[in-house]
């Protein structure tokens, strides 16, 4: 049986009927979308003469080899390489919740011979962290994690369902949230995290709690493959 894995596309939300196109194109049985932007600052975007840049995600959940079928057509179709044009990232499932599931998502392939070498994780060379925040305190979290060394990140606004007053260090889970996406090279990762606690951790109005996973395949980030 295939492993299966996320794939989690960012881009610009002016695209995203294109990359809706192109997903369909795929034959992807199913994929989710929500609106999130990013994390440029303010004085850059004030010194520019622009807005705040939307984005858009999109979730699915696929095959190894239609993982790989994805991220090769992002990179040749969709030019996601382009600067701005977009990121994608596979992450593998350790598990998924039913045999029905597992159908519909892998589309009936999930028993078919894996065309790929199935990447060693503990080899994998970026990971993607996740913040997640008060509303309102993601430049916080993402100035700690510039001044160690973070490129950008994305932003998803979100609402915890957790019990009535459950609390973690301080943040109450069921409360509207702020999750930032940042990529970061496995070297870097810690330092990044690191700086986000110190930063921007339980101790401050920011309460970001930070996690990371790691990352199997990417498209759109040539300064870290390179």
């Amino acid at each position: 049986m295939q492993r299966m894995y996320l794939v989690l596309t960012i881009t610009n939300r002016e695209d995203e009927k294109e990359f809706e196109n192109f997903f369909n194109s795929k034959e992807i049985p199913i994929v989710y979308s929500t609106p999130c932007h990013g994390t440029a600052k303010k004085s850059i975007l004030d010194l520019f003469g622009v807005e705040e840049s939307l984005k858009t995600v999109h979730y699915t959940i696929v095959t190894e080899n239609k993982k790989a079928e994805l991220l090769k057509g992002l990179t040749k179709e969709m030019a996601i390489d382009l600067p701005n044009k977009g990121i994608a990232v596979s992450i593998p499932l350790s598990s998924i919740g039913s045999r029905h599931a597992l159908e519909a998502f892998a589309d009936g392939h999930q028993n078919d011979e894996s065309e790929n070498e199935v990447n060693d994780m503990t080899q994998c060379e970026t990971e993607l962290i996740i913040a997640i925040c008060e509303s309102g305190h993601t430049e916080k979290v993402m100035e700690a994690a510039r001044e160690a060394g973070a490129a950008g990140g994305t932003v998803v606004h979100a609402k915890g369902t957790g019990a009535k007053y459950a609390k973690f260090f301080g943040l109450t889970l069921a409360d509207e949230k702020e999750m930032i996406y940042i990529v970061s090279t496995r070297e870097n990762k810690k330092n990044i995290m690191t700086s986000i606690i110190q930063g921007a951790g339980p101790h401050t109005d920011a309460h970001a709690i930070v996690f990371s996973l790691p990352v199997s395949d990417t498209a759109g980030l040539r300064i870290f493959d390179k």
